[in-house]
């Protein structure tokens, strides 16, 4: 039954604060502890979690406000779950931060904080059309961190990083024989013949990939696709194992990792080259995907965040994040978070680099009333003295009117349909122009001919407009790529210990509040040490903060 905690207000002259010397005391007020009680535990909405729990049968929830505070606590100081519940058993800042009186006043078992993780990932799961909780309460923790501190969010930056998922670099001999054991673990024994029991004795992965050389890999990886492919044959008038999850895997393994031969009804090995990025990494994590991005080759998801950026900032949020399997481009993180973005914050301008730049991306930004910066383009560049396809002048109906020395066509159309703009010139008006060699017109037979089309005019006006503004959008944009390696660095979202697309998203979701917490509380401490002394020194739990 959810009940929400208002118990930490209630306040009691029996508290270890008050035995506290005075100067101690003052300490922990203008600590972390304080600001983070004042802002993020009792802003937290716990109304938000009500529907993971039953509204008028069983016993009382743990405090939704507490566990919550106590995930966000786990990624500021990168704590494992066991010395997560030692420090709120025995460490007085976090159990004043948690707005409880007494150092153990209260009990935690860890069953409690995997059984809050498990219903909070099972709603992601099964509404995902509701929203994420963890989202939902980081969009509103942000707002509170940026009124505070009087951030303005009307400037943003975004930026994208791959993320590893927590799996083996296993290669696809590996791969196959792990997707076998998996699916022969979940079969009755009495359907396995000999040789699957084989597979299953414990030492022959290792002694199978030990022994294996490098001219036999594909007629062993063969083998190991056969036998997959032989579990399908043995339960395929067995609707109940087709329906296990390590069956579902096993076949799209099968699927993916080989073609059908017709002729003889049989799965053979496709190449290396033949496989899809989008291909299944791991027999455990399903969602992984594959990507080489700057010559770093990585298996798992890309997270992209976005960050105020207003120069007259004193300190700077991330307002947004997402998560995707790391074949995801920039382009469709940006058509899809502008207008979350849009909705959650009063957004005008975003900065980003060139791999954002789309038609559609354009499209969604104009629709939103968002400018785009960007400090490059993707693409071949035209050079540098070439007359490129924007300085031809073009009537109102897209027909060309003249070439960049003021030449008319002798004939020119445009197609709407296929949005091609073509224009044919004499051969002897082009052949005299001393600008013939850096023109982008192409000779023909009897004539020279002008085609291109408005997105590609659109696409080099960008990109003049890139240059003469690349220096302020590249020092708008830069930072967040420090702010992508502080999270990894500082909050291991590299290494984030769980599998699945979702459980991932909620944990980066964590990782993100924790490290704007712990911008907003540097900040907030500066602020409050400059001041000689608090008002009403507290039992301080009970009084919101004037930062």
């Amino acid at each position: 039954m959810f009940k929400e905690n208002n118990s930490h207000l209630q306040q009691s002259f029996l508290t270890s604060k008050v035995w506290m010397n005075s100067a101690i005391r003052e300490r922990l007020i203008k600590s972390w502890a304080s600001v983070f009680y004042n802002i993020v535990f009792c802003g937290i909405d716990e109304k938000i979690f009500s529907i993971l729990y039953c509204e008028d049968n069983g016993r009382p929830n743990y405090p939704v406000n507490i566990l919550l505070s106590l995930e966000y606590i786990k990624h500021l100081f990168d704590y494992s779950d066991a010395e997560l519940i030692e420090q709120f058993y025995y460490n007085y800042q976090i159990a004043f931060a948690l707005g409880i009186n007494n150092v153990g006043e209260m009990n935690l078992a860890a069953s409690t904080l995997y059984e809050f993780r498990k219903k909070v990932y099972q709603h992601a799961t099964n509404h995902p059309k509701d929203g994420d909780l963890i989202f939902k309460q980081f969009i509103e923790l942000t707002k509170k961190f940026a009124e505070k501190s009087d951030v303005s969010v009307d400037e943003q930056r975004m930026d994208s990083t791959m993320i590893s998922a927590n799996i083996k670099n296993a290669g696809r001999l590996a791969l196959s024989f792990d997707i076998l054991e998996q699916s022969l673990k979940v079969l009755p024994e009495e359907l396995l013949t000999e040789l699957q029991k084989e597979f299953l004795v414990d030492g022959y992965r290792n002694k199978m990939l030990y022994k294996c050389k490098g001219n036999q890999i594909v007629s062993k990886l063969q083998e190991i696709l056969d036998a997959c492919n032989a579990v399908l044959v043995t339960i395929s008038n067995k609707p109940k194992l087709l329906d296990l999850n390590a069956i579902k895997v096993l076949k799209r393994f099968i699927d993916e990792q080989t073609d059908l031969n017709k002729d003889t009804e049989s799965r053979i090995v496709k190449e290396n080259k033949s496989i899809k990025a989008s291909s299944l990494q791991s027999a455990y994590d399903e969602d992984a995907t594959y990507r080489k991005k700057a010559k770093k080759e990585g298996k798992g998801y890309v997270v992209n965040i976005a960050e105020t950026c207003n120069e007259n900032n004193g300190v700077q949020y991330i307002t947004d994040y997402d998560v995707k399997p790391n074949i995801a481009s920039d382009i469709d993180f940006a058509k899809d978070r502008i207008p979350v973005i849009k909705a959650n914050f009063e957004l005008t301008d975003t900065y980003v680099d060139g791999a954002y730049f789309g038609k559609d991306v354009e499209a969604v930004a104009t629709e939103n009333t968002v400018n785009m910066h960007y400090t490059d383009m993707t693409g071949k560049k035209p050079d540098e003295d070439s007359i490129t396809v924007n300085k031809f002048e073009l009537n109102d109906d897209n027909t060309v009117k003249a070439c960049p020395v003021g030449n008319e066509p002798q004939r020119t159309n445009y197609n709407c349909d296929k949005d091609t703009i073509v224009a044919h010139f004499s051969k002897e008006t082009c052949d005299n122009c001393e600008f013939k060699n850096k023109c982008c017109i192409g000779e023909q037979t009897k004539m020279y001919k002008f085609s291109t089309t408005r997105e590609a005019i659109e696409i080099q006006n960008k990109r003049e407009g890139i240059k003469e503004s690349i220096k302020e959008n590249s020092s708008k944009r830069t930072a967040i790529e420090g702010t992508n390696s502080e999270l990894k660095r500082a909050h291991g979202l590299d290494d984030v210990k769980v599998k699945g697309i979702i459980k991932v998203k909620i944990t980066t979701g964590m990782k993100i509040t924790a490290c704007n917490f712990k911008r907003f509380a540097k900040n907030a401490i500066e602020n409050l040490r400059k001041k000689p002394a608090l008002p009403n020194i507290r039992n301080l739990q009970g009084i919101v903060l004037q930062i």
